[in-house]
């Protein structure tokens, strides 16, 4: 299918909106949840007791460049010796958003926002999502907040989780950031533009690699996937640029995964429910350790976390430039991440892609349901009241989580097939270097290093397994479905096979 029109922006957008309502997941805000917002106002501390005041310190965000749903920001400050108080502040959706509510409907139906090649869908309306609930900056924001000690050898002591009034003295940009810390770029000017921020980011930035460095101790894992977005010049989509890891996004992902795990703990301690995010031993660590024997290495015939954290460390130094290929191989073989319902006195797994034994979803309410969820348990918990779900409600909000995550992801993905096989069409009879990403019965699935893009091998898939190698050919493409068909090797046809794109 030949899409040539100019127009690939609309053309990807109303895909995405077709594939979203296959999916169960809703494109649209309904009048109801439009009329609500209409009338909202922000949250203030009027009627909060107990609240504090916390805006002189030196709050920043530091998100994409384009982010306007502010759902964190973070500060530290230093204790004495070499201890530091870290502390990150969530925007309190739920000060705004009533249980119950028509939006609130809306978010728990879908439970996350849906990020496509060309179509945002959020959780929240914009005007919550981008105003009222955002921490944008120099607006006064009502917060919850998790203050934690991080000790000198990087563990987190101490947290105590609260409700106060945050300000935003500086919207930061991840790229513009890390290329200052790694001194490959100039200061940023609203870093420059306030008294403190410079040094107030330098230590936080300290912090986060003691945090990271204790987690990979205990067997968290170095993963480098490739995440890839849209290039548009105009409304022609040109290219698809993948998004590095760099040191703030790390700073931002320690600080988070340490206010997610005291957030998990602190309800625990007082014996309430929560929602945790899992992930459990991995599904096929048998191909896992066979992987790894196949470059060279010896992995236990148990799941060991720091072992395989050990071996992909290894890895990212020995190749780089394919470290990418074999994490995402080692993601699929590890299986998807989960919420269940964690109830006082049970044991439940932890994450073992992490390495912490307690954990939820609690920093990103704007943008996650269980972490609106969590803020509600919070409050419950901060008053001594009870929880205000039932425990048969969270069961199910667990599993409902779960399963819409899973069909937004799908829907992310499918919309991003879209728009590399119309990046791709021109490029038909073409060959490239893959690695398998996928093999079950539903078929083998591989990925190509440049354009870095997944599809599926039709064609000589029969011997390959999760992180083989492989020489393909690309053979049809279908924008419509987001059909990308391989063929390995040369691409001569198979007897009797033809690719799903023609049929």
């Amino acid at each position: 299918m030949q899409r040539h029109s100019g127009q690939n922006r609309h053309d990807l957008s109303a895909i995405a909106r077709r594939v979203m309502v296959e999916r169960d997941l809703l494109p649209d805000f309904s009048s109801a949840v439009l009329a609500e917002v209409a009338r909202s106002q922000a949250a203030t501390a009027n009627g909060v007791p107990g609240a504090r005041d916390l805006r002189e310190l030196l709050w920043c965000s530091i998100d994409n460049d384009d982010s306007r749903d502010l759902d964190q920001l973070t500060v530290a400050e230093p204790m004495g010796g070499e201890a530091v108080r870290i502390l990150v502040a969530v925007a309190d959706v739920d000060a705004t958003v009533a249980q119950g509510s028509a939006t609130d409907g809306h978010a728990q139906h879908n439970t996350t926002s849906v990020y496509t090649a060309a179509a945002i869908f959020p959780m929240l309306p914009e005007r919550l999502s981008t105003d009222l609930t955002s921490l944008a900056e120099g607006q006064d924001r009502m917060a919850m907040v998790m203050e934690m000690a991080a000790n000198a050898d990087g563990t987190v002591g101490a947290a105590d989780l609260y409700r106060a009034v945050v300000k935003n003295r500086a919207k930061l940009a991840y790229d513009a950031v890390a290329a200052w810390l790694d001194a490959t770029g100039p200061i940023p000017d609203r870093v420059a533009g306030v008294p403190g921020m410079e040094a107030q980011l330098r230590l936080q930035d300290q912090v986060a690699h003691r945090l990271r460095d204790v987690r990979h101790h205990h067997g968290a894992l170095s993963l480098e996937t490739i995440q890839a977005r849209p290039v548009f010049e105009g409304e022609t989509l040109i290219d698809l640029e993948v998004d590095h890891p760099n040191r703030a996004r790390a700073l931002i992902e320690d600080f988070m995964i340490a206010a997610n795990g005291a957030t998990a703990r602190y309800l625990a301690a007082r014996g309430y429910p929560t929602l945790r995010r899992v992930l459990r031993s991995p599904e096929r660590w048998a191909r896992i350790v066979e992987l790894a024997a196949g470059l060279g290495a010896s992995l236990p015939p148990e799941p060991d976390a720091a072992a395989l954290d050990a071996f992909l460390v290894t890895r990212r130094q020995a190749d780089p430039l394919r470290f990418p290929d074999l994490s995402l191989a080692i993601v699929k073989l590890m299986g998807r991440g989960e919420y269940v319902l964690d109830l006082p006195g049970q044991t439940t797994p932890g994450h073992f892609g992490l390495a912490v034994p307690a954990y939820t979803h609690a920093t990103a309410p704007n943008r996650r349901f269980p972490d609106v969820i969590a803020q509600r348990l919070l409050k419950a918990a901060l008053a001594s009241r009870p929880a205000p779900y039932t425990n048969t409600e969270l069961q199910n909000l667990a599993q409902h989580c779960t399963e819409a995550e899973d069909r937004a992801n799908k829907v992310e993905r499918q919309v991003g097939k879209s728009a590399a096989a119309l990046l791709l069409e021109p490029r038909i009879g073409r060959q490239f270097d893959a690695i398998v990403t996928g093999a079950s019965q539903k078929g083998t699935w591989v990925r190509i290093l440049q354009p870095p893009v997944e599809g599926k091998l039709v064609q000589g898939a029969d011997g390959l397994d999760v992180g083989d190698r492989v020489q393909v050919t690309l053979i049809a493409t279908d924008v419509e479905k987001g059909y990308i068909d391989f063929a390995r090797g040369d691409g001569s046809p198979a007897k009797g096979l033809r690719s799903r794109a023609t049929g």
